[in-house]
């Protein structure tokens, strides 16, 4: 038994932090249904194509264990059959824009008058206030969330960073909500509204800056790079590749970084083992010295530390100097390319990276199921074609017949 079997989602979400939330409950055994416009489907269907005429990669890294059904809720037809099934499910999620689904006469009031145990999820760009009609994408919502603000080095421009934190991060967060009032409504036996504002999912991420916002009026950051000699402003500043839990933490070259952009290693000075980290890299005579034998004493000298690490670590490749550091508790950990973690055995082996097989497109890497439980193990199936599962789902789930259905497709419905 999966975790969420039973549970069924009408999925009505497209492009990034929506599918993200749909195909988590998926992997996790829901029943998701994902409704499509005809003839069009989801956009990432078409986006970013790296062989003519295929679901993009994309599309299917964000859509696996789904169903897809087309269905044109603007017809009077679709939306008697998208009505109906509102009523045979348990969670509907969205993320359109903003007031979306109200113009298609589906408020939250009607979706409660329909089905009142149902739960109605949504993935806004910002909750109620000024920009609450704004329309958000990823590096907005970084923007916005205060990623950018403190992320890149203190002497350059903000930046954003490669991971997905505004639509992914996003969609885990749904996901959480989602799970939470499904759990809920086994006591209460009533559905709610879940909403998750890309803004907020950002700051979330983001609350040890929010953290050191309110540190610094009472002093300076002595953990961050312009601690002593740099100056501070009246706002969290960018850190560089600073650690930021307090132990002082950089990025160091390796072996071959001249003509390796991933040829890097990130090393925490950690004071419990920095007199193994001093005699590894032959610096013992810091042990005996009051100018580097205190964690108090280093602090001004942290760029000089780490230059000295520097020129131990550009002997070694990232893998060499982490095997040798680890078992001297140095916490530490390579700069991992794409490439290398594709064609990690490891992450092949715990389902974290998975080769799936698609009709048209043949076989191609995804991220499986990050979250792994003991008595609900994930099988990560290809995502579907479009409008692939329409018959079966209104066969199955509204009990319509053939001659129904044809006379759907007849009247534009599907």
């Amino acid at each position: 038994m999966k975790a969420l079997d039973g549970v069924r989602i009408l999925d009505m979400t497209h492009v990034q932090s929506g599918p993200t939330c749909t195909q988590l409950l998926a992997w996790f055994g829901a029943d998701v249904i994902k409704v499509e416009r005809p003839g069009k489907g989801d956009a990432t269907r078409g986006q970013l194509r790296d062989i003519p005429d295929v679901d993009s990669l994309y599309f299917t890294m964000l859509n696996h264990n789904k169903r897809s059904i087309t269905l044109n809720t603007k017809d009077e037809c679709g939306k008697g059959i998208f009505t109906r099934l509102i009523e045979s499910c348990d969670v509907l999620v969205e993320n359109f824009a903003p007031g979306a689904l109200d113009r298609m006469g589906f408020s939250w009031k009607r979706i409660q008058e329909i089905n009142p145990r149902i739960i109605y999820a949504s993935v806004k760009g910002f909750g109620p206030g000024p920009y609450e009609d704004c329309k958000v994408y990823e590096n907005v919502a970084q923007c916005t969330g205060g990623g950018a603000s403190t992320t890149g080095f203190p002497s350059g421009p903000p930046v954003v960073t490669g991971a997905q934190i505004g639509d992914s991060g996003t969609g885990l967060h749904l996901a959480l909500g989602i799970v939470t009032a499904l759990f809920q409504r086994e006591t209460t036996g009533r559905g709610q509204r879940v909403e998750c504002a890309m803004q907020d999912g950002v700051l979330n991420l983001c609350r040890v800056k929010l953290r050191d916002q309110q540190r610094l009026t009472h002093g300076p950051l002595k953990e961050y790079p312009q601690y002593p000699n740099g100056t501070f402003g009246v706002a969290t500043p960018r850190a560089g590749n600073a650690s930021g839990g307090g132990q002082p933490g950089w990025i160091v070259k390796c072996k071959g970084w001249e003509t390796d952009p991933d040829a890097y290693l990130y090393v925490i000075a950690q004071a419990a083992a920095f007199d193994r980290l001093a005699r590894v890299i032959g610096h013992e005579d810091w042990l005996g010295d009051p100018e580097w034998n205190t964690a108090e004493a280093r602090l001004p000298k942290i760029d000089q530390m780490f230059d000295e690490i520097e020129q131990w670590t550009m002997t070694k490749t990232k893998f060499e100097a982490m095997e040798i550091l680890n078992p001297l508790n140095v916490p530490c950990g390579p700069v991992l390319s794409m490439k290398e973690l594709s064609e990690e055995p490891s992450l092949r082996a715990t389902g974290t990276v998975v080769e799936v097989d698609h009709p048209t497109r043949g076989a191609y890497l995804t991220v499986g199921n990050p979250i792994k439980l003991s008595d609900s193990p994930v099988e990560v199936r290809r995502s579907p074609l479009l409008g692939e599962h329409t018959d079966e789902v209104l066969k199955q789930v509204l009990g319509m017949d053939d001659k129904a259905i044809a006379a759907a497709k007849t009247d534009g419905a599907l």
